[in-house]
This record gives structure tokens, C-alpha cells and sequence, in this order.
């Protein structure tokens, strides 16, 4: 009867070792996927790298450091670099903000380029919040622009329009944003979504969202996706971006 019951130390020590199993068997399950994630796609699978159409920019109106609106349509004509940050993030935004910084010495003849770095954080990132934190980074005034606003337009262009991931966890009610158009590469999309990264900000809240840089053409299409925490993905991105600047707008 102690082997049904599991009575005893005998049965503890049973029931401690079954636990264990279970513990190593969703590990072992789950591997493939954290490995996935980390490389990005495999050979034969769509590269998020590779210069298609992935989606299209919809309409937005923030407010850039300098206290000037901008709009999507001040950048239709231009190409741009998009990326998601807060300035007391401590994880992803620092590596983010260091490579793009990079480009933006690179390509310091390319006019009618612009970078583009959203706040997750909107209330605590105000207008002086990011031009402190442009002047760390040696933002041109012009050519770099960092974006705040509405929270909940913020949240929804990023998942609608960028088909990026981003949770405030100290929201208990998120902003709702609309249904995500239909896009052919969706399902690709999916290994977006970023992997944890906590940190505690000014609104004591825990942000999570995606370290990916996005190329956006002159008629405010989405080109490609690169991860800003990897060097072998952001030397990719140069060429695409070359590419990108010698295309013409279509008429």
C-alpha cells in the first residue's frame, strides 16, 4: 500500500522526483523555441532581414523633444529607422540608442534620412525628459527625432501599424487599440514579441518591449526588422538601408 499511497519518505521522495521530471520535460520542450527566438529564423524560413513589404505605417500625431508635432505625413518622403524605447530603461534601450547613434555617424550625408525613437514611457518621458536624453546620445536636433505623446497611441501604433510587442505591466487596463489588419507575413511575425526584460522606471511600473529596429520607406511601408542587440543583424541592416535610400518615392 506505501507504493499506491505513496505513505512516507518513500512516497515524498517519489513525489519529488516526478516534480522533477515534469520541471525538465517542459524545459527540454520549450529549448527549441528560446533557441529560435535568440538566432531568429532558421535556413528556408522568411527572414524578417530580407527588403519585402511586411505592413504599412498607419497615421500617428506625437510630439518630438523640441515640442513640434510630427506626423506620418512629415515623414513620407524620407526614409526612416523606428525603434521603441524609454530613457530609464536599462536593458535593451541603451544597446538600441548606442547603434543607432552609430548610424547616425555613418550615414551622416544621407539628408533625407531620419531616425525615429518612440517612448514606451510617456509619463515620465516628457519633452525635456528626451531631449536630456537625445543630448547624451548626440542626437542632431533635425535628423534624430524622439517622439512621445498619447499613451495609447503610442502602444497601438506599435502593435498595429509596426506589428511590435509592447506590455506595461503596472497597467491594469491596457489602452485598446483596434484589430490588427490582416498582413501576409503575420504568422512570421509572431517571433517579434520580445523576450522579458524588467525594469523598475520613474512610474514604478515594469516595462516589456520588443529591442527591434524597423526600416520604413518613403511611402511609410515597412521594409524590414532588424534586433539592435545583435551585431550580425545590424551590420545586415546597412545594406538594406543603402538599399532603401536609392529607391525613389512612388508617384
Amino acid at each position: 500500500m506505501r507504493w499506491v499511497t505513496f505513505n512516507g519518505r518513500r512516497g515524498l521522495w517519489l513525489g519529488a522526483v516526478l516534480a522533477l521530471v515534469l520541471v525538465l520535460a517542459a524545459a527540454l520542450a520549450a529549448w527549441p523555441a528560446l533557441i529560435r527566438y535568440a538566432r531568429g529564423p532558421a535556413a528556408g524560413e522568411v527572414s524578417l532581414e530580407k527588403i519585402a513589404v511586411y505592413g504599412q505605417v498607419s497615421e500617428f500625431s506625437l510630439v518630438e523633444r523640441s515640442g513640434r508635432p510630427v506626423t506620418r505625413a512629415d515623414l513620407l518622403g524620407k526614409v526612416w529607422l523606428a525603434n521603441f524605447i524609454y530613457t530609464e530603461c536599462k536593458e535593451t534601450c541603451p544597446t538600441q540608442s548606442l547603434q543607432i547613434a552609430r548610424l547616425q555617424r555613418e550615414f551622416a550625408d544621407a539628408a533625407d534620412l531620419r531616425l525615429v525613437s518612440i517612448t514606451v514611457d510617456p509619463k515620465h518621458d516628457t519633452e525635456e525628459v528626451l531631449a536630456r536624453y537625445a543630448e547624451r546620445y548626440g542626437a542632431h536636433s533635425s535628423r534624430w527625432l524622439f517622439l512621445t505623446g498619447d499613451k495609447r497611441e503610442i502602444y497601438c501604433l506599435a502593435k498595429d501599424a509596426f506589428l511590435l510587442s509592447v506590455v506595461d505591466q503596472a497597467d491594469q487596463s491596457p489602452p485598446p487599440c483596434r484589430a490588427a489588419a490582416a498582413a501576409p507575413f503575420r504568422p512570421v511575425l509572431a517571433w517579434l514579441t520580445p523576450s522579458p526584460a524588467f525594469a523598475t522606471h520613474g512610474s514604478q511600473g515594469l516595462f516589456m518591449h520588443s529591442a527591434r529596429v524597423v526600416l520604413v520607406d518613403r511611402d511609410a511601408r515597412i521594409r524590414a526588422y532588424h534586433l539592435a542587440t545583435n551585431e550580425d543583424s545590424m551590420k545586415r541592416l546597412r545594406p538594406n538601408l543603402r538599399a532603401l535610400l536609392a529607391e525613389r518615392q512612388k508617384e
